[in-house]
């Protein structure tokens, strides 16, 4: 097939954009319909990534980001020699509700930082970040231009978390987040859920939410007992 030749050849590289539907119907004569299935399935098996309004592209092994540890999606991408960026949607100081309250140890009404933030990968919107910051951790936070420094960047040079909890699971998401991240109604997406306390207590509640057929989720560490080779 004319596109997976090239694919498999290297000419078209992890990220290269390829002709747009209509280019592929002139280049090979055939129906929307035809061009438009040929591209789902390339897409299913792992071969291509699609942005709404933006394009298709090739995609390389998955971008994984590791599971135990707090890092910095910015970090993930530059190490992979891509380009990273952040769109800021909203940074504001809201009422917390019942739930944020029980969860941050503060009074229903309180005020406390929110922040909804979407991370690119060579102009591909790759992670979905809401953040909620205790203001006695990060009094700071709401001043922040975090199109310039990362969230994460920042709240690690605040403080260390002393505690940290990880829940990951499959969700469908909302309108609003599958506009943002430029997805398909019916998409999935994984969505890591992350909770940290320092010793003073609850820090921060975030959801990052991730397309599931762009993004991965993993990590390598030692058993306890186990010994390295060597």
């Amino acid at each position: 097939m004319y596109l997976m030749e090239r694919i498999a050849s290297g000419e078209w590289g992890d990220g290269a954009r390829i002709p747009s539907e209509y280019e592929l119907m002139e280049i090979f004569a055939a129906s929307r319909m035809t061009v438009h299935r040929a591209l789902r399935e390339m897409q299913a098996d792992g071969f291509l990534r699609r942005a709404q309004g933006v394009g298709s592209f090739v995609q390389g092994p998955k971008p994984q980001s590791a599971l135990l540890e707090i890092t910095d999606i910015a970090d993930d991408i530059l190490a992979r020699g891509h380009a990273h960026r952040a769109e800021i949607v909203v940074v504001e100081r809201v009422k917390a509700d019942a739930g944020l309250a029980a969860a941050f140890e503060m009074r229903a009404g309180g005020k406390i930082f929110h922040s909804v933030i979407v991370h690119f990968e060579n102009e591909v919107p790759v992670q979905l970040e809401e953040r909620f910051v205790s203001p006695a951790f990060a009094p700071d936070y709401g001043a922040q231009d975090f199109s310039a420094r990362t969230t994460a960047s920042y709240l690690q040079r605040v403080g260390r978390a002393a505690q940290v909890e990880h829940v990951i699971q499959a969700v469908s998401p909302a309108p609003l987040t599958r506009k943002l991240l430029r997805i398909a109604a019916g998409e999935p997406c994984l969505e890591l859920t992350r909770r940290t306390w320092t010793e003073a207590g609850p820090a921060t509640k975030s959801a990052l939410t991730h397309p599931g057929s762009r993004y991965s989720l993993g990590s390598r560490y030692d058993a306890p007992g186990s010994k390295k080779p060597g």
